[in-house]
């Protein structure tokens, strides 16, 4: 009975959250990657804005009017869900990125440099996950073991609790460089487009690299991660036991 009470309130959390923090709830067997991308609806949201922006530069070339429908179209999303009386979050704050990029292509008057906020979060996103598998925490293993189960107390024995389950631990360092080979994909492609102020190829490259293939990610992520993350719960349930830092042997397995 425990355990189905386990894998029940797994499987709403899974249905909760979105993102990356979907993913703690990876052993659900309802598991939607649908739902973790945000929905039908969050898929519209964010796709939109881009879609609006690239469509309507090589429409009319002119960058003023694009960044006004751009903006308009980002506030109306956002309307929208509060007369809904809906979640505003994420609306929200896809409103704020979206705006940056705009002031962005405004403040310089180039339309390419409405994607340079996206090279930057890449970028720092890239730099985060990298540094984390030097040190041997996978970014990735950090983020859902955080959502998972929150350090209240002892942070050295909540580490050593998912970083001594060698399984699971080596599930973590793999989807954590399925992220880094994500956002350096990105920017291997876009950013020789953004040098070369091709906002058109630029723009598809940005659509195509965004949703679809975050969900792609998502979804083998999910598939890494599910079983020694689910082994994992069910050993916890079974009873406590004396976590272990994984050996360097392991470490390198």
């Amino acid at each position: 009975m425990a355990g189905m009470s386990d894998g029940n309130a797994a499987g709403r959390d899974a249905r909760r959250r979105t993102g990356l923090a979907s993913l703690a709830g990876a052993d659900a067997d309802d598991f939607s990657v649908i739902e973790a991308i945000g929905g039908p609806r969050g898929v519209v949201e964010s796709l939109l804005p881009g879609l609006v922006f690239v469509v309507m530069f090589i429409a009319t070339s002119n960058l003023e009017l694009t960044v006004i429908v751009s903006a308009v179209l980002a506030g109306v999303q956002v309307l929208a869900r509060l007369v809904q009386r809906q979640s505003v979050m994420g609306a929200l704050s896809g409103l704020i990125a979206v705006g940056i990029c705009l002031v962005w292509a405004w403040k310089s008057h180039e339309a390419r440099n409405y994607y340079t906020f996206g090279f930057i979060t890449n970028a720092v996103y890239l730099a985060l996950l990298s540094l984390s598998m030097i040190v041997r925490v996978p970014g990735i293993g950090l983020m859902v073991e955080f959502v998972r189960t929150l350090p209240t107390s002892n942070l050295r024995a909540w580490l050593a609790d998912w970083r001594g389950d060698r399984a699971l631990w080596r599930a973590y360092m793999i989807v954590t460089g399925l992220w880094i080979a994500l956002f350096g994909l990105r920017l291997a492609v876009q950013v020789p487009l953004w040098l070369a102020d091709n906002v058109a190829a630029l723009g598809i490259a940005r659509l195509i690299m965004g949703i679809p293939l975050w969900a792609m990610a998502i979804w083998v992520s999910y598939l890494v991660i599910a079983t020694p993350l689910h082994r994992h719960r069910a050993r916890a349930l079974a009873g406590p036991t004396e976590p272990t830092e994984p050996t360097e042997r392991n470490r390198t397995a």
